[in-house]
């Protein structure tokens, strides 16, 4: 079975880390699923939510300093539990 991160993982390579990266989610707007995708992050964090025209939806951008790539694929892979979310 292919890793289904393994795209990433080479394209993350490439850069140099410790380094600043964008993390975009789309998530159903309940407060649960935003809750939930907020612990993904920490405090330290750079956080912006937008709300959808019709409100079903928001998206969370968050701009975090990651150590390295298995760090970044772990989020990733938290973030794969939250129900209806969406990764950019």
């Amino acid at each position: 079975m292919e890793d289904p991160y393994l795209s990433l993982r080479k394209q993350l390579e490439q850069e140099e880390w410790p380094n600043v990266y964008l993390f975009k989610f789309i998530i159903p707007n309940t407060s649960e699923n935003v809750a939930l995708t907020m612990e993904l992050f920490n405090s330290t964090s750079e956080i912006s939510m937008h709300e959808s025209s019709t409100g079903k939806f928001i998206s969370i951008s968050a701009k975090e300093l990651m150590l390295d790539v298995d760090t970044i694929i772990e989020k990733y892979k938290e973030a794969t539990k939250i129900k209806g979310l969406m990764a950019l």
